[in-house]
């Protein structure tokens, strides 16, 4: 597991912090839905297709590939986090999509021919930022595409313009006594495709065509003010600071309350996301 590309990833994502996302996935699939459907727009599923859903996480967009598939199509969710899969495999089975599987497998190197390949189409929600080798990763899932098949994803852009990731995180960074270190903003992680040039050039040496980024601002929420400040306790940045130094959990949850009170509203709390919705073709 160690020598492996993104054994890091693998780890963080089979490991104790896994767990708070499996729990709150359904909190997280209603806010970005509306996001989610931009790529899904680009994609076009249609019946009889074979799809696959790179970075599927808890399985949402994986079982909606899999309904517009329909009964004679299929859809393939790969992750490398079990936990996730597992409860991927709950939903598939509570719902009835009979024609949805799961693969744990890293797509960067993993042969994915045994889940359905050549694929007709291929999707991810913010499951495509994490690759140790973008290039390898994109390149490895074109040769499992049929020719012309489209791949549509969305990814965030920079951290300044998602208040909806960083604003609990900036809100309560000075409460800590040891800050993070500096990102490296190519580094894997949520924001290393926040540069639309870098997605274009990674796609094209990867060897896909017909490449098409456009921006796509939305605010995303609706939870109460509760469930807004526990999500933000639990998930992202600020959570794995409070991992580190839990003595000043507090005080933090107090500057997160603060912040997000000024983005509530009757409906719930909301707050801005900005993402590129890409598309290829691959050739």
């Amino acid at each position: 597991m160690d020598s492996a590309p993104n054994a890091a990833q693998a780890e963080f994502w089979n490991t104790g912090a896994v767990r708070s996302w499996v729990e709150l996935h359904e909190d997280l699939d209603r806010q970005y839905a509306p996001l989610s459907d931009q790529a899904l727009a680009a994609l076009q599923p249609a019946p009889g297709q074979r799809l696959l859903d790179v970075g599927c996480g808890c399985g949402a967009n994986t079982l909606e590939l899999a309904t517009q598939a329909g009964p004679q199509g299929a859809a393939v969710g790969v992750d490398i986090s079990a936990p996730m899969l597992a409860r991927a495999r709950e939903l598939a089975a509570e719902q009835g999509v009979a024609n949805a599987s799961f693969v744990e497998a890293d797509a960067q190197i993993a042969d994915l021919s045994a889940g359905g390949a050549p694929f007709d189409g291929v999707f991810s929600r913010f499951g495509v930022m994490f690759f140790a080798d973008p290039v390898a990763a994109f390149a490895n899932i074109r040769r499992h595409m049929r020719p012309g098949a489209t791949l549509a994803f969305i990814c965030w852009r920079r951290p300044d313009e998602n208040p909806v990731m960083l604003a609990p995180y900036r809100a309560a960074l000075d409460v800590f006594p040891v800050k993070p270190p500096k990102a490296d903003p190519l580094a894997p992680g949520p924001f290393a495709f926040s540069d639309a040039r870098r997605i274009e050039g990674i796609l094209a040496d990867a060897g896909f065509g017909a490449i098409d980024i456009r921006p796509h601002d939305q605010k995303v929420g609706g939870l109460s003010f509760e469930r807004a400040l526990d999500q933000a306790l639990r998930i992202g940045p600020l959570a794995g600071l409070l991992r580190e130094q839990p003595e000043v959990a507090d005080a933090a949850r107090q500057r997160v309350a603060e912040a997000l009170r000024r983005h509530e509203a009757a409906d719930g709390v909301w707050l801005d996301a900005a993402v590129w919705v890409v598309s290829a073709r691959a050739p």
